[in-house]
């Protein structure tokens, strides 16, 4: 893979920059860079080297690993299949790759029976076919790739910020207007199970829409510019106005019975790998979010 470094990303890290582009992940982005795998101007370079506009990266692939983890029937909600990307409205509650304690019922087991051979493998072992995910709680929309080139395509086009997407939030409190979080995230310095705003971290953006009020609540839409862990869970509690449901990042006492956050991806945009054609898709309200607003404007 071969890539010039343009203007909107000088000073990036060479591991993050590498990370984003190729798909892997960022300890698999440095072993890589460690190993010599990744060029910059044609020779090696550390994993802190800061980009300059011009420089020319060349990443070169690790062979990847035989998967372990067993196909399972599990029932895909498909907005969209073709021989290079499958989009997948995810139900909440399903995770989206194995890790400690989900070996199984994932997006990826379930991938692997519904799409077979067909799957990048860029991830190797942990992701095969995902260039993204949303959290287990979170429903909506995600793309998997299922070949290489469609996921350093993806790859690509997520760290140059062009993947539109929106997402559907019942946020505590009353917003009192759109606006916009341009705030760094971080993994938590104590709580490593959680991210945090940080002037050391990631560079993370999140533009937000009140769509209505209900009570002392805020229905709202948010489009990411950029995609990190946990953003919108993060950046609305910032502003003291937590994603009704979410455990983690608000001590509001839970609402509604909801299991998780009140969150969904509802929308995403993207050019198609191989035509180059921009497609859009949109995954409609889930049941547990209508039932939700439903009790709401009961109560009022």
């Amino acid at each position: 893979m071969f890539k010039i470094v343009d203007s909107s990303h000088v000073g990036a890290r060479l591991d993050v920059y590498a990370q984003n582009l190729s798909g892997l992940t960022r300890n698999a982005a440095q072993k890589l860079i460690e190993a010599g795998g990744v060029l910059v101007n044609g020779k090696a370079s550390k994993a802190n080297y800061r980009l300059r506009e011009g420089d020319a990266l060349e990443i070169n692939l690790p062979e990847v690993a035989p998967l372990d983890y067993a196909p399972e029937n599990i029932p895909l909600d498909i907005i969209y299949e073709d021989a290079d990307l499958i989009v997948i409205n995810k139900p909440k509650g399903m995770v989206v790759h194995p890790a400690a304690g989900h070996s199984s019922g994932t997006l990826v087991n379930a991938l692997l029976f519904h799409c077979g051979d067909s799957l990048s493998g860029i991830n190797g072992i942990a992701r095969p076919g995902i260039v993204h995910r949303i959290d287990k709680d979170t429903s909506g929309l995600l793309v998997a790739a299922k070949n290489d080139n469609a996921h350093q395509s993806f790859a690509t086009q997520f760290a140059d910020h062009t993947i539109t997407r929106e997402y559907m939030a019942l946020v505590h409190g009353r917003v009192k207007a759109n606006g916009t979080v341009d705030a760094p995230i971080a993994r938590h310095k104590i709580n490593r199970k959680k991210m945090a705003i940080d002037p050391a971290g990631r560079r993370a953006v999140t533009h937000y829409t009140v769509v209505d009020y209900i009570q002392n609540f805020t229905q709202i839409t948010a489009r990411l510019e950029t995609g990190r862990t946990h953003q919108i869970r993060v950046h609305m509690a910032s502003i003291n106005h937590p994603v009704v449901g979410d455990v983690v990042y608000s001590n509001a006492k839970q609402t509604f019975g909801l299991e998780g956050q009140a969150l969904h991806a509802r929308l995403l945009g993207f050019t198609h790998p191989t035509t180059g054609n921009q497609m859009e898709f949109e995954a409609p309200t889930p049941d547990y979010f209508e039932k939700t607003l439903i009790k709401l404007h009961k109560l009022t």
